[in-house]
């Protein structure tokens, strides 16, 4: 999601003195980890939620972090930070309680994107990866989150806020900031940063109306709706299951084409005699 530091100093702890949870903090994450890891037949299958997990206790991937989800499925250290600091949706810094990023991906930057960061970022005082002073706004830019039908977009710990403007990201903020609760444009009410990692790691989120669908919008539907009034369909399949189109044969036709010649069959060096050196038998 950001361009945080990839490099950290878990690997410079030696295994012996990993950094651990107080006791009455660990026997809690120990429940919940039996938890997850009892969903995969393989222990080392459940790093993921169990990385979630540990962000839900700190706000981010503390040494204690690392060190608990490598005690829990037989994994080193160093094995669990190469995971944790491939995907950027485990924090390497501690976070606020709300993750306020803004995407600066092409159509969003064209859109709009770059103006918001700057201006959230002079209003709050932190630059990007920076954190507010109260702890409550963690300010990011994110790259493209597969929402370009409705730039410029703000994400606030996940959920989607459409059709920014500078104006309206202020007004988010201060909402966050000031405690309400606060609805995406699409999905349930916000939670905590805390709060939505331990529901990523995959335990229910019990709020009323958290599961609530979010249904699409109108720009998302656009193509749907234009390609029912021009009454386009999509290629049958045939009985291999592949697609066919009425193009299908000339594109076949082309592809044998560019194949390269076959090798020739023949012994290398030729023999004196053979029909590689007379085809047709002459002097023979």
């Amino acid at each position: 999601m950001t361009a945080e530091p990839v490099f950290i100093d878990f690997a410079v702890r030696h295994a012996s003195t990993i950094d651990t949870y107080p006791a009455e903090v660990l026997a809690r994450l120990e429940a919940d980890a039996a938890v997850i890891i009892a969903r995969y037949p393989s222990p080392r299958s459940a790093l993921l939620p169990l990385l979630h997990l540990a962000q839900s206790e700190e706000g981010y991937i503390s040494p204690s972090g690392i060190g608990f989800c490598a005690e829990q499925l037989g994994l080193t250290p160093a094995e669990v930070t190469a995971v944790s600091t491939f995907y950027s949706m485990y924090r390497r810094r501690e976070t606020g309680d709300y993750l306020v990023g803004v995407c600066t991906n092409t159509l969003c930057a064209v859109m709009g994107g770059d103006e918001i960061l700057a201006h959230l970022s002079e209003y709050l005082g932190v630059g990007p990866g920076g954190t507010t002073a109260d702890g409550t706004i963690t300010l990011e830019h994110i790259e493209c989150n597969a929402a370009c039908d409705y730039a410029p977009v703000v994400m606030v710990n996940w959920e989607f806020f459409d059709n920014q403007t500078p104006r309206s990201g202020r007004d988010l903020v201060d909402a966050l900031r000031s405690g309400e609760q606060v609805t995406p444009t699409r999905g349930a009410p916000l939670c905590t940063f805390r709060e939505t990692a331990r529901i990523l790691a995959g335990f229910a989120d019990t709020r009323p109306g958290a599961s609530d669908a979010a249904l699409p919008g109108d720009a998302t539907l656009a193509g749907l709706r234009i390609a029912r009034e021009l009454d386009m369909q999509a290629p049958s399949v045939n009985a291999s299951g592949d697609a066919a189109g009425p193009d299908d044969q000339q594109a076949a036709a082309e592809t044998t084409a560019d194949k390269p010649a076959p090798a020739p069959d023949a012994t290398a060096p030729p023999r004196s005699g053979s029909p590689e050196t007379t085809p047709h038998g002459e002097g023979v």
